[in-house]
């Protein structure tokens, strides 16, 4: 065949041939928010933000915790860093009231001398338990006062004392307790139950 028997093939393009060659359409922009899912500059600013917000709370919120532990520990040390020092004074504050119990009770029979001495001993416990009160230290002497086991000891019940069960009808030994923690409790003797006190089916039997 002859070079003049070869005429070109002209080809038509497809429609999909088309449209993959074509331009794409000016009017359509690009999204600038990222693909799906994914927070935006702004977004992620506002994240951070509210995280480091959270992180600032809760370090002033912690500060705050601290600062109140400590204010308690203040307060403890204070109204109880002294129990040791007290619970030592107490056995002095006892001496001074035995030999004051001890003295003659009509200070008149008596001369200069001893009555000057009863005096001093008098002052010299006045001026403990004053300094004992100064310090939140305060005597527990309840007689009369119906029993507590928070703050006293009953060494013994007493009969036919007229008075109503549970009270306490003799001090033994005075108590003392700094603010609402006990030093030593009072030492007591409480009064007991009569029999008419107690009901008549209440079983007394052992």
């Amino acid at each position: 065949m002859s070079d003049k028997d070869q005429e070109p093939v002209e080809t038509e393009a497809s429609d999909e041939d088309a449209a993959t060659l074509a331009p794409e359409d000016a009017s359509d922009e690009v999204s600038m928010d990222g693909p799906a899912g994914e927070l935006t500059r702004e977004e992620e600013l506002e994240a951070r933000v509210a995280e480091l917000k959270d992180q600032l709370l809760r370090a002033i919120a912690e500060q705050e915790n601290v600062r109140k532990r400590a204010d308690r520990e203040r307060d403890q040390i204070r109204k109880f860093g002294i129990s040791n020092f007290a619970k030592d004074l107490l056995s002095a504050a006892d001496n001074l009231r035995r030999a004051l119990d001890a003295g003659p009770q009509d200070m008149e029979s008596v001369d200069d001398a001893v009555r000057n001495l009863i005096i001093g001993v008098e002052m010299t416990e006045k001026e403990l338990l004053t300094a004992f009160e100064k310090n939140g230290i305060r005597k527990i002497d309840p007689m009369g006062e119906k029993f507590d086991y928070n703050f006293h000891q009953a060494m013994f019940e007493v009969e036919d004392t007229n008075q109503e069960a549970g009270t306490i009808v003799q001090v033994l030994q005075a108590g003392y307790a700094i603010e609402d923690r006990i030093l030593r409790p009072a030492m007591v003797g409480v009064a007991k139950a009569s029999a008419a006190d107690v009901p008549e089916h209440l079983d007394t039997t052992v």
